[in-house]
């Protein structure tokens, strides 16, 4: 199946879904389209290995492997995403997990805002009170 022998090029939605899966959770048709897309843009497949290589960064949190990405990511398809992700905050929430400590108090206070909506304009203090006390 040649780029000449599809019709009309497929839309991006027909596109992604195929070249996001493996090759064995593909029909028969799906590896034809992606065939015939590796063929005619392999753009397309340089992108779509990038952005592969991104998710496994971020799953890994491999910081060290952020700076080489982005170089190579600087002159593909998805160039104005990697400069986006290098001038934002992507870069700092992704290192970010280093430093992320959940504090001890988070849960005691997420119990109270729990409560709080749930007796909303029906108590005042005092019940309020008296339902964590008693929760406890």
């Amino acid at each position: 199946m040649t780029s000449a022998e599809l019709c009309r090029p497929p839309s991006a939605r027909t596109i992604t879904r195929p070249i996001t899966l493996k090759c064995d959770q593909l029909t028969k048709a799906e590896t034809l389209t992606v065939a015939a897309i590796e063929r005619g843009a392999p753009a397309l497949v340089e992108a779509q290995s990038l952005v592969d290589r991104f998710q496994s960064i971020v799953r890994r949190k491999a910081e060290a492997d952020l700076d080489p990405w982005l170089q190579d990511a600087g002159t593909s398809l998805i160039a104005s995403f990697a400069r986006g992700y290098r001038q934002g905050s992507g870069r700092r929430a992704c290192c970010h997990h280093r430093t992320l400590v959940e504090r001890p108090n988070e849960g005691p206070v997420n119990r109270l805002k729990l409560v709080k909506r749930q007796m909303y304009g029906r108590a005042k203090l005092d019940l309020l009170e008296a339902r964590l006390i008693g929760a406890t």
